[in-house]
């Protein structure tokens, strides 16, 4: 059976850092890497949302945004929002607000934006390890981090934190997946491609296991914040 490229085992991640208080102008934020993926994330508010009518009386409104740089790639990308930017932005809005007590915000917005400076797969989901930690540098009350990674299948075998080169391969299917570690629920299951019942539940217990492993850098790198006042 085929090794993976960069010699990895299948159940094992790209090394990890994390950072919280990355950015002095926004509320909170933080810095997630895995691998060659970074991710930078900054939040502004709670605060009055305008226009007044899309404010909510009985909860905050959690905005994302998502964009990639324009030097995070290295086939050209055009400047500005894509349409694909605008769908992981209301993919990780879908993903973390459940996590959220918004209810104690009513009237209020809460902008989230995430920046990937360098890419390599699995940017979304690094995105949403970032803009978690960065909600909850912000002080925003939270039932618990959601944790991300992606799961797929590459040269027949179903792998931890699928890289470019294996989202490349001919039979290549990626599932990004988001989960609570305190609630034990998953906020996100994505399907990019083909797989049997029984490679998706691989899949998603291989996917929890890497989530769990996370959320423990997650906590040491708020942890690492205090540490340093």
């Amino acid at each position: 059976m085929k090794g993976r490229p960069d010699k990895r085992k299948n159940d094992e991640m790209r090394p990890i850092k994390a950072e919280v208080g990355v950015l002095d102008s926004a509320d909170g934020s933080a810095m997630f890497q895995i691998g060659d993926t970074i991710a930078v994330a900054g939040v502004f508010g709670p605060k009055e949302l305008h226009p007044k009518h899309l404010q909510n009386p009985e909860r905050g409104v959690l905005k994302c945004k998502y964009d990639m740089a324009s030097f995070s790639v290295t086939e050209r990308k055009r400047m500005g929002p894509s349409r694909r930017s605008k769908e992981l932005g209301l993919i990780m809005q879908f993903a973390l607000e459940k996590s959220l007590f918004l209810e104690q915000f009513p009237k209020t917005g809460i902008e989230l934006h995430v920046e990937i400076l360098q890419a390599n797969a699995g940017t979304r989901c690094a995105s949403i390890c970032a803009a978690s930690l960065a909600l909850a540098d912000a002080g925003i009350p939270m039932r618990g981090m959601i944790s991300s990674i992606a799961v797929g299948r590459a040269n027949g075998q179903i792998v931890l934190d699928i890289t470019k080169e294996e989202e490349d391969a001919e039979d290549a299917t990626d599932i990004p997946i988001a989960y609570s570690v305190k609630d034990g629920e998953l906020t996100l299951v994505q399907l990019d491609g083909d797989v049997t019942k029984e490679e998706l539940s691989k899949a998603i217990a291989l996917g929890i296991k890497g989530c769990k492993e996370i959320y423990e850098i997650q906590v040491e790198a708020l942890r690492n914040k205090y540490k340093r006042r």
